[in-house]
């Protein structure tokens, strides 16, 4: 492999003239700089990364942390957010955390190794342990999708509450009353907002609250979540059930169609996220959708703000911003030709 060495041996040249023509960080009369053009050109010379980034500072290079890159929702944010720094002139980092505390330790370490410019995060959970990691990263870092207790950075996400409310009100309007609801993680924020969206919209208007069983967000845990709901509510079953991610959803359609009920007309069922496949079940999954473009490029465009502050400057204040959901209507949760009279909302049963 050829050194920065053999181009100006090559051109004729000292080593800082050919490093001038290359990083364009002083004039050079261009038949000299032709003749180290052609040199770097014969050789197949590949400037250092690593030296250039150690010179200026800075690599262009974004590490992001997320916590299950096998969720579809996941993949797409990350498909957002990359395009957002590919725009910008910055590469992506991806590291996956798989809600291991010990493991985003691990990536921490590696990502400032890599003199990453900055963090993109979206957090696994509210343990204390995995808050104390990133609290104590010098890096730049902006929060997405979830808020994280206790760690004072820029967060942007969806209003979690109101999407939970969506959900519950579309129910609502079709005329269910027994509406069931399958949280995620009760350590996780977002998830409690979600649910939090599903109580007050059945409290607005009277309706019992009761029908909650947390799971992981996986579609196996909403499967197994859903069949206990239909089992210990045989007597009484719920004629809704709003899954607070997509998966869940689709888990829940399985466990639906098993115990030989009819989705939607005994149970109309809505998930969260609205990721590409919510369009492909069986029926076509209603789901509240996250703007999952417009958050990639509000925490990229806050995390440039910071890195651009440079590193010693005092940390930009801890703002949050919510974006709003869309209900995404689709068969899952269809009205039926003769179903009850609409629930409006704010009256009281």
């Amino acid at each position: 492999m050829s050194s920065i060495k053999d181009v100006a041996r090559l051109a004729g040249v000292s080593v800082t003239t050919v490093s001038h023509v290359l990083n364009k960080t002083r004039s050079v009369l261009p038949a000299t700089q032709e003749r180290v053009l052609e040199a770097v050109q014969t050789l197949g010379y590949v400037p250092s990364a690593v030296a250039r980034s150690l010179k200026i500072n800075a690599t262009h290079t974004i590490g992001m942390l997320v916590p299950d890159n096998s969720n579809p929702y996941f993949a797409e944010l990350v498909r957002a957010v990359e395009d957002a720094c590919f725009a910008a002139g910055y590469a992506l980092l991806l590291c996956n955390t798989d809600n291991h505390a010990g493991r985003q330790q691990v990536y921490l370490d590696v990502l400032s190794q890599k003199r990453v410019d900055g963090l993109i995060v979206a957090s696994t959970s509210d343990d204390a342990l995995m808050s104390q990691h990133l609290a104590q990263t010098a890096l730049p870092m902006v929060l997405i999708d979830r808020a994280i207790a206790g760690l004072e950075r820029p967060c942007v996400q969806t209003d979690h509450v109101q999407g939970g409310m969506l959900a519950t009100q579309h129910l609502m309007a079709l005329g269910r009353k027994r509406i069931a609801c399958v949280g995620g993680p009760q350590d996780l924020q977002s998830s409690e907002q979600r649910v939090q969206g599903w109580r007050q919209a059945l409290q607005l208007v009277g309706l019992p609250s009761d029908l909650l069983v947390h799971s992981d967000f996986t579609a196996n845990g909403g499967y197994v979540a859903m069949r206990r709901l239909l089992r210990d509510r045989a007597a009484d079953r719920p004629t809704a059930v709003f899954a607070c991610n997509d998966l869940m959803a689709m888990g829940a359609l399985r466990a639906v169609h098993e115990a030989g009920l009819q989705v939607p007309r005994d149970v109309a069922v809505v998930g969260y996220d609205d990721i590409e496949l919510a369009g492909y079940t069986q029926p076509a999954l209603t789901t509240v959708a996250q703007p999952t473009q417009a958050m990639a490029e509000q925490a990229l465009a806050w995390l440039l703000e910071r890195i651009q502050a440079g590193r010693s400057a005092e940390p930009v204040a801890a703002a949050t911003q919510l974006l709003v959901p869309a209900l995404v209507t689709r068969e899952s949760s269809r009205a039926l030709a003769r179903a009850a009279v609409p629930i409006a909302i704010g009256e009281t049963l």
